[in-house]
Order: C-alpha cells, then sequence, then structure tokens
C-alpha cells in the first residue's frame, strides 16, 4: 500500500463544477430576491433556497460516486 495521494484524471475534476453550481447558485440573493413566481403559496425567494438543499446533497452525492478512488 502507497501513501502516494492518487491525483484526479482530469474527466474526474470536470465534476467539481457540480458542486460551483451549488454555490454560485445561493451566492447571489439579488438573483432570487423576488416574489414571483409563486409555489403553494411561498414567495420564490424562499422556495428556491429550501430547493438547493436537496439538490446540494444530490450534487454531493454524485460528486463522491464519480470521484473515489479504489484506495477510498
Amino acid at each position: 500500500m502507497s501513501n502516494q495521494m492518487v491525483k484526479p484524471a482530469r474527466g474526474r475534476r470536470l465534476w467539481y463544477l457540480l458542486l460551483f453550481l451549488c454555490f454560485a447558485a445561493t451566492i447571489w440573493p439579488s438573483f432570487y430576491n423576488r416574489t414571483q413566481p409563486e409555489l403553494w403559496g411561498f414567495p420564490f425567494f424562499y422556495w428556491y433556497q429550501f430547493l438547493w438543499i436537496p439538490l446540494s446533497g444530490l450534487f454531493t452525492g454524485i460528486v463522491y460516486l464519480v470521484t473515489r478512488t479504489e484506495d477510498s
């Protein structure tokens, strides 16, 4: 067993863009600071942020599964 870090292949590193998408989608409140469209009476501002909670978990799981190495 070696103690060397295995660098992910270039194709694997592109999957990390999904994690950046989660960050970028919620970092600029001026993008989603509005009331329309409403969903079940909730303004867009609230349901947009709540939508990113399961999406972030899903994207994190996908990135983990795709980028993990055999040694992990």
